[in-house]
C-alpha cells in the first residue's frame, strides 16, 4: 500500500510549469494544448482527417515509449475531430476502445488519420489509426463513439 501512495504522490509526477486557470468553452485546456502540441494536419475531406505527429518526449513513460495515455488522449481528440468534417457540432466521447499494437518511441514520426464510420441520430462513430511513418508498423487503432445535442425540427 505504501509503494502505491509514493508512487501517485511523487513529487517526480508534479509539472514544473504553472498550471493556469482553465476558461471551459473559450479556449482549449492545459491537457488539450499539451497532447496535441506540434500534430501537423496534412489532409482534411468530408470524413476523413490526416496528421503528423513527431513523439514529444513530455508524452513518453519510463521506458521512452508513447504513453498509453497519450494515446488514448490522441484518439479522443482526433477522432473527435473528424465530426467537424461533416459538419456536426461538437460532441462529447460517450465510449473509446483502443488496441495497443507496438511502441512508438520519442522522436518517432507518426501519421495518425481519422475516419467517421457513420451518424445515427445524436450518436457517431469514428475510427483513428496511429501508424509509424517510417514503417508503417500500426502502434494503436481506436473506436470512439460520440454523441450530441440534434438540431432542433421546432
Amino acid at each position: 500500500m505504501d509503494r502505491v501512495r509514493e508512487y501517485l504522490g511523487s513529487s517526480s509526477h508534479e509539472l514544473e510549469t504553472p498550471v493556469f486557470e482553465h476558461r471551459a468553452g473559450e479556449e482549449p485546456s492545459f491537457f488539450e494544448a499539451f497532447i496535441l502540441k506540434g500534430i501537423r494536419v496534412e489532409e482534411i475531406r468530408p470524413g476523413f482527417i490526416s496528421c503528423s505527429f513527431r513523439v514529444p518526449s513530455r508524452l513518453t513513460d519510463a521506458s521512452g515509449n508513447l504513453s498509453a495515455g497519450a494515446i488514448a488522449d490522441l484518439v479522443d481528440e482526433v477522432g473527435g475531430a473528424v465530426i467537424y468534417t461533416h459538419g456536426h457540432p461538437m460532441k462529447v466521447s460517450v465510449d473509446m476502445s483502443i488496441t495497443y499494437l507496438s511502441q512508438a518511441k520519442a522522436h518517432d514520426e507518426l501519421e495518425i488519420s481519422s475516419t467517421v464510420l457513420g451518424h445515427k441520430g445524436g450518436y457517431s462513430g469514428t475510427r483513428v489509426e496511429l501508424r509509424n511513418r517510417a514503417t508503417g508498423e500500426l502502434v494503436a487503432e481506436g473506436r470512439h463513439s460520440l454523441f450530441g445535442k440534434l438540431k432542433s425540427k421546432i
